[in-house]
């Protein structure tokens, strides 16, 4: 589906966004394998999300979705089922790399595949730490999808990741949840923290200390109750809509203010962005409400320490920086090759068919601002749901109307979203 966009002066109003697509996911993964019922308000019905419920559901778990709420009734550590056939995971890549830690402990064999995209995706940051905890594990040719994994007895490790990941670190401790002992897993820089809440938060010993995160093994995890906040990721488009177009003043409802993803708001502070938080609540996954309007932007230099902490929102940022006052900066962005799409290379194909100078040096991304109007152009997402998104925002700053194409990837985390981009224009 392509998706004409035309160009606007402001966003106005008020939003609350869908769930968290990371808690949702660890909400089904931990509630799963908990005793009792966990149940989940404002979960995100989106494709990725459901396709973990799915798995759960073939593995014999009763798990019930309506209404923006999901109720898990919980099998136990190791009471899942063997499923019956091959657990499909489409595009979701946070389902195949945290899935198979918990599969590590089953005494049973199950093979995880997904869509073409998914299939290119490396594994090997997953197969590496599990095989080193005895796990039999193996994957496609060049460790990619799909992965079979036949469960039983996993021991317990010290594991130094050579890329900050939350879902690399969430494979090894919930692997670690079946063992004797302590799982360490220590990050060169910190990822989200959403996995270790969630443990804590249902029964499990975690503890953190330079750098490292550490569970203790044979935990009985117990369902329970909790709000999931609109997603920071999600919002990050809204944000940088009303960021950049003159007169806008938006605020956006209990959306997660979890510091480990507040990256993004971090660095448009720095860029002199007017935003403000102005409430927040303590919780699993503390959250509040957040009110922008249009400044005036300047460049900045992200450092590649500073990337994990908001890898999702690199694309959107991207679009920011092309308006900001001279040279923005971003370090260390590898990671971003191997998304859904090469993002880098969707990032820098998009924004130079809109008249943008950007360009990608070696693992850095150079963007230099100016404060004219995106020129028009016919953009793609390359089946990407953030380019798409990203794309769709930086049409709206654009001298006339644009196309961008193939946007229906975006349901893969935001089905909402051009109807809440709608709401705002009126």
């Amino acid at each position: 589906m392509n998706k004409t966009i035309k160009p606007i002066n402001y966003l106005r109003g008020e939003i609350s966004l869908p769930g968290d697509k990371s808690i949702s996911h660890r909400a089904v993964l931990i509630g799963g394998i908990s005793s009792g019922k966990t149940r989940a308000r404002n979960f995100l019905e989106a494709i990725d999300s459901m396709h973990t419920v799915s798995a759960f559901r073939e593995m014999g778990v009763d798990v019930k979705v309506s209404k923006k709420e999901v109720i898990v009734f919980g099998s136990g550590l190791r009471g899942l089922a063997k499923p019956a056939r091959k657990l499909y995971l489409g595009n979701s890549g946070t389902t195949m790399r945290i899935l198979p830690g918990l599969l590590a402990g089953q005494n049973f064999e199950a093979t995880l595949t997904g869509d073409p995209s998914l299939s290119k995706r490396p594994m090997k940051r997953i197969t590496e730490p599990l095989r080193e905890m005895g796990v039999d594990i193996s994957a496609g040719g060049g460790d990619t999808p799909p992965l079979v994994i036949r469960g039983g007895r996993v021991n317990a490790i010290k594991y130094s990741t050579k890329v900050a990941s939350a879902q690399v670190k969430s494979c090894i401790l919930l692997a670690g949840l079946y063992a004797d002992g302590v799982t360490c897993v220590t990050e060169p820089f910190t990822s989200r923290d959403h996995t270790e809440r969630m443990l804590e938060f249902f029964g499990a010993k975690i503890s953190k200390s330079n750098g490292t995160v550490s569970v203790v093994g044979k935990a009985e995890l117990r369902g329970s109750e909790f709000f999931v906040p609109g997603d920071i990721s999600s919002a990050a488009f809204f944000i940088a809509g009303a960021a950049l177009l003159e007169g806008s003043d938006l605020t956006v409802r209990e959306v997660g203010l979890n510091p480990t993803r507040m990256g993004f708001i971090d660095v448009l502070l720095r860029m002199g962005a007017n935003i403000k938080v102005t409430t927040k609540i303590d919780a699993l996954e503390p959250y509040g409400d957040i009110k922008v309007k249009f400044a005036s932007l300047k460049s900045v230099v992200i450092e590649k320490s500073e990337v994990p902490l908001l890898i999702d929102e690199v694309p959107i940022l991207s679009v920011l920086a092309a308006q900001a006052r001279g040279q923005t900066i971003i370090k260390g962005i590898s990671e971003l090759r191997v998304k859904e799409t090469d993002r880098i290379f969707s990032i820098t194909e998009n924004l130079k068919r809109m008249g943008v100078e950007i360009r990608a040096e070696n693992e850095n991304l150079v963007i230099s601002g100016s404060k004219k109007r995106f020129e028009k152009a016919v953009l793609d997402s390359f089946k990407d749901h953030r380019t798409a998104m990203a794309m769709a925002i930086a049409a709206l700053f654009s001298k006339g109307e644009c196309i961008v194409r193939d946007t229906e990837c975006i349901s893969t985390s935001f089905p909402e979203f051009f109807t809440m981009l709608e709401t705002l224009q009126t």
